[in-house]
């Protein structure tokens, strides 16, 4: 066995000599690395060892050394939410002092409410109503303009605040029969009924039809004679095509048969008032949000308000 392989030659055009390895017919230059990358890699050792020394590096026994200025991430995020928290200070402050209807006519206000509650939506809220508050099968769609509770923002304030069937003494309570579990109505009139509010989203029921009669002796009181819903239950319209728990008939089936009490949290004493507040506004801003109706648009007969003179 020879070690001509690896033995040192000197290339004929650069005359700088050869590593002495040949693979293929190919031969590497034994050149020096450039003298800016020496200086590079000896500044890189010293930065290093001043890190360690200044900066925590060295995992012991009990966490890590500490450094001799005595850093930690954890100081640092608490600066930096000091400062965040001291430049909304101002807004915050004034929000806190506002009520709704002062907000929504703030555009800088509203704004910053708006800001607010979306990111509060987001770490709290969407991991049942989506990120884009979409909903899904039990967990309403906030975009459109089906409320069971109410869709002024007050209402979305108080339901927020103080959740659905929560426990919390404030909280939206109600509660569906199951009219098949508990053998309230037999299995013939659950069809019928549901057939009946099947037909109602498509304008196909009418009052000839058998689950009518059962419809307003059963459902009525909560939903209303129109089956449009209740909200001071929390009873939804059923005249629409919106459906909380499914469409199909089968769906339906099993609301009336089981029932359903979802629950909501109450997060007025997990978030506190000033992050709800924001919460009601971005959630009323979303799409489906009603407007306050003044009452004496609704109390007072129209002609009345026509002819009425005007506040100087």
């Amino acid at each position: 066995m020879t070690d001509d392989h690896k033995k040192v030659e000197k290339d004929e055009i650069s005359g700088v000599d050869t590593t002495g390895h040949e693979w293929d017919g190919l031969k590497e230059l034994n050149n020096p690395l450039p003298r800016w990358w020496v200086w590079v890699f000896v500044a890189c050792c010293v930065w290093a060892a001043w890190y360690w020394v200044v900066y925590p590096a060295w995992p012991t026994l009990a966490g890590a050394t500490k450094g001799s200025s005595g850093y930690t991430q954890y100081d640092e995020l608490k600066e930096n939410q000091a400062e965040i928290i001291e430049r909304q200070k101002a807004y915050l402050d004034k929000f806190n002092e506002s009520s709704f209807e002062e907000v929504m006519k703030d555009p800088e206000l509203y704004s910053f409410a708006v800001a607010g509650g979306s990111a509060a939506f987001k770490d709290n809220c969407a991991t049942c109503h989506g990120t884009g508050a979409e909903g899904s099968k039990g967990f309403p769609n906030l975009n459109d303009d089906d409320w069971l509770w109410g869709g002024k923002v007050g209402d979305i304030y108080q339901t927020i605040s103080y959740g659905i069937r929560s426990g919390h003494d404030e909280a939206r309570t109600s509660q569906m029969p199951s009219f098949g579990k508990d053998a309230i109505l037999k299995k013939e009139e659950i069809d019928s009924v549901v057939d009946y509010v099947l037909g109602l989203s498509e304008g196909k029921s009418n009052d000839k039809m058998p689950g009518y009669a059962i419809f307003q002796s059963n459902c009525a009181a909560c939903h209303g004679e129109d089956a449009k819903g209740g909200r001071d239950f929390g009873a939804p319209n059923l005249t629409d095509s919106i459906w909380l728990y499914g469409a199909t008939k089968e769906d339906i089936t099993s609301s009336v048969y089981n029932a359903h009490a979802g629950v909501m949290p109450a997060w007025q004493s997990r978030l506190g008032d000033s992050t709800v507040r924001q919460l009601a506004i971005y959630v009323h801003q979303l799409g489906g949000g009603e407007k306050d109706v003044p009452k004496a648009v609704v109390e007072t007969d129209p002609v009345i308000v026509e002819t009425a003179p005007k506040a100087e």
